[in-house]
C-alpha cells in the first residue's frame, strides 16, 4: 500500500485482500495526452521496465485487457499508447482508471523480499509468542518501509521493516515474528 494520492486499496477496487489477489495495480491512467491516443499514467510498480510494447495489462474494475503499443517517459509519469486507442476520444474512455497486471505474472523477488500485498493481513507476533495485531498498511518513507499493525484494544503500532525488528515472515502460515525495540509500543 502506497501513500500516493491514488491508492487502489482506498478506492475499494482491485482484487480481494484475503489470499493471493488475481490482479495487482501497476499504474493509474490520468488523462489523454496529444492527438494520437496516448494516456498519461502514474506508475505504481517497482518494475516499470516491464511495461513494454506487446505487454497486456488490464484496465479498470472489469480488468479490460489492453495491449501496450508504446511507452515513453513524460515528467514523473509515463505516456502509454494502447493498441486500438488512436484518438484522444478513444483514450478518454480510460481516464482516471487503474491499470493492473495478473498476479501470477509478477516477477519473482530475491529471498527475504516481499510484495506489499503479501504482507497486508499477516498476523504479527512478538518473539515471545504474544499476538501483537495484524498488518493493515505499509507506509513508504524512503529510508525503509513502516508496517502499520492494528491492535485489538490499543493504538496502532508502527514497525520499521528492518532486520532488527522483523525476525521472520512466514507467508504460507500468514504470520510474522517481530522483536520490539525499546520504545516502539510507547509511541
Amino acid at each position: 500500500m502506497s501513500s500516493r494520492k491514488h491508492d487502489p486499496a482506498q478506492a475499494g477496487i482491485g482484487s480481494p485482500q484475503s489470499g493471493e489477489p488475481m490482479y495487482l495495480a501497476v499504474g493509474y491512467l490520468r488523462r489523454p495526452h496529444g492527438l494520437r491516443g496516448e494516456l498519461l499514467m502514474d506508475v505504481l510498480t517497482d518494475f516499470p521496465e516491464r511495461l513494454q510494447p506487446k505487454v497486456v495489462v488490464y484496465a479498470g474494475e472489469a480488468h479490460h485487457p489492453l495491449t501496450i503499443r508504446s511507452t515513453r517517459q513524460h515528467n514523473k509519469g509515463l505516456l502509454v499508447h494502447f493498441e486500438g486507442l488512436d484518438s484522444p476520444e478513444a483514450a478518454g474512455a480510460y481516464r482516471n482508471t487503474w491499470v493492473f497486471v495478473r498476479a501470477d505474472d509478477r516477477p519473482p523477488l530475491p529471498e527475504g523480499e516481499y510484495y506489499q500485498h503479501q504482507l497486508i493481513g499477516l498476523q504479527v507476533r512478538t518473539q515471545e509468542g504474544e499476538v501483537l495485531g495484524q498488518v493493515v498498511e505499509i507506509i513508504n518513507t524512503g529510508a525503509n518501509d513502516v508496517l502499520v499493525v492494528r491492535r485489538a484494544a490499543a493504538r496502532d503500532v508502527l514497525l520499521p521493516f528492518i532486520d532488527d525488528v522483523i525476525l521472520q515472515v512466514d507467508i504460507p502460515s500468514g504470520e510474522m515474528t517481530v522483536h520490539l525495540l525499546p520504545g516502539l509500543l510507547d509511541l
